[in-house]
């Protein structure tokens, strides 16, 4: 599975204990216990034997048989193991959720366990577990070896030989208590998280990554040094600009706002509030995107255009100031749409991107906004007005305008009648509009007459409400395929 991290993140791979930890492999072991002692005639108590799960097999054989028929017996169990033990096991409460939990971040599992590697991998394709990698018969600090080798930074188990194999590896130990190991066991032998259970493991491990790349955006803007923000006032500058005044000062850094017909008349005051509450200087220079032909034309590639115009402006601006970077609030899920034309203009003028180099998605922009109690943690996406008009179209300050108060129509429209929404897009489609709302609303807002005069006031001649309600990036719906992957 590939992962989502860009490269100057260090992807995040996380190693699983097998028997106990994300399997019960219990009744399949204990039937082929019962069946190799009455293969052989030596008595085997298969419930002791199971209860002591975890080490190699040869050390539960030792127990039952004399130490010259050990090997000999390691290998009739392997022979006898996959047609007695995959059927009968099944995973652990929370199993398959936390190898998921760890492919939804862009990383990796690696199955590390003492079993015999090809009856691991029966038992993973049993269950249907995507692992990325399994390394069999290993056990206790050993198993660190394959830890640092695939670079796990984490590894998962329920014995204490799993804390051990972390620590040979230092990649942090999580115990789960679903083995032989008690809790404080677990913990006394130096597990730096015990749960309950693997159920939860994706909240911990959404915290630890998030934690992880705070800490790696932290860095990045120290090493900056002095940033001018280019700020909109959405989720993604508004955090990158708070991040920036934690790790370099308010004195060392600068909002900048850009105002254009481009702006809605509703961003700008909250943006100068924003950034005064950080104590920040907000700057707000004119841009002229309209004067470029390329803009104005409103192709597929406007927003290259836009963002050129933006950071013409505003890399003289940061040198006249003395400040070293211009940074966008770029994320992680950016840079993977597909289509981003603007991202393109913004690498051509050397604008940083702290959050895509830490590797902070947008839901993770906004856990850390609330977590830092930032106003914006929630805010709905708010692009620019021309992304309101359907490409092909030409944009024109009047049309932009048309646009803003055709969304503030609706808006005020909308709030008189009790509809709550928290996303509206008036999308502009010549003389007719297109109203976009959160999908819930689509029943309710079809049906009001006020919602069509608020938009037939602004300026349209018709309107009408999209029944698959809010999407960001609608209008890259109607480029033609090659255009929108270009």
């Amino acid at each position: 599975m590939a992962s989502a991290y860009p490269e100057a993140v260090h992807p995040l791979v996380v190693g699983f204990d097998l028997d106990m930890t994300l399997i019960d492999t219990r009744p399949g072991i204990a039937a082929v216990w019962d069946a190799l002692s009455a293969e052989t005639g030596v008595y085997v108590d298969s419930a002791q034997a199971v209860s002591r799960l975890g080490p190699p097999l040869a050390e539960e054989l030792a127990v039952w048989f004399p130490e010259e028929q050990v090997a000999a017996m390691g290998d009739r169990f392997r022979e006898l193991y996959p047609s007695l033990a995959v059927a009968p096991v099944g995973l652990l409460s929370g199993a398959r959720e936390a190898v998921d939990a760890v492919h939804a971040h862009g990383g990796r599992v690696v199955v590390v366990t003492a079993k015999y590697e090809p009856n691991a991998r029966l038992h993973l394709d049993h269950l249907g577990i995507d692992a990325d990698e399994v390394v069999g018969w290993l056990w206790g600090a050993a198993k660190g070896e394959a830890l640092l080798e695939h670079g796990a930074s984490v590894y998962v188990g329920d014995h204490v030989a799993d804390v051990l194999g972390a620590r040979a590896a230092g990649a942090i130990s999580v115990g789960v208590p679903t083995g032989p190991v008690p809790a404080d066991e677990l913990r006394a032998a130096g597990a730096d998280v015990v749960l309950d259970d693997l159920r939860d493991f994706p909240a911990w491990l959404d915290t630890h990554v998030l934690d992880l790349r705070l800490a790696a955006l932290d860095a990045r803007l120290r090493e900056l040094g002095s940033v001018m923000v280019a700020f909109s006032g959405g989720a993604d500058s508004a955090f990158l600009l708070a991040a920036v005044v934690r790790a370099l000062g308010a004195d060392r850094v600068v909002a900048a706002t850009a105002v254009s017909g481009s702006l809605p008349g509703s961003e700008l005051d909250a943006a100068a509030r924003f950034a005064a509450d950080l104590g920040v200087r907000h700057l707000v220079p004119g841009t002229n995107e309209l004067d470029r032909e390329g803009y104005r034309a409103n192709a597929g590639d406007r927003c290259y255009f836009c963002k050129a115009e933006l950071l013409d402006v505003l890399a003289p601006l940061a040198a006249e100031l003395g400040i070293t970077s211009v940074a966008t609030g770029t994320n992680a899920d950016d840079a993977v749409a597909g289509f981003r034309p603007g991202i393109r203009a913004a690498a051509e003028r050397h604008a940083v991107t702290p959050l895509l180099d830490a590797g902070l998605t947008k839901s993770q922009v906004r856990a850390a906004s609330l977590r830092w109690g930032l106003a914006t943690w929630d805010k709905p996406a708010a692009a620019c007005l021309s992304s309101r008009v359907a490409f092909g179209i030409e944009i024109t300050p009047a049309r932009l305008a048309r646009v803003d108060r055709a969304e503030a129509g609706v808006r005020a429209a909308l709030a008189a009648a009790g509809i709550v929404v928290e996303n509206v897009r008036v999308r502009d489609l010549g003389e007719r509009a297109r109203v976009e709302v959160d999908a819930a609303r689509v029943a309710a807002v079809t049906g009001s007459a006020a919602v069509a005069e608020a938009v037939r006031t602004a300026g349209f001649a018709s309107v009408e409400v999209d029944p698959r309600g809010f999407r960001s990036g609608a209008m890259n719906e109607l480029l033609p395929q090659p255009e929108r992957y270009r």
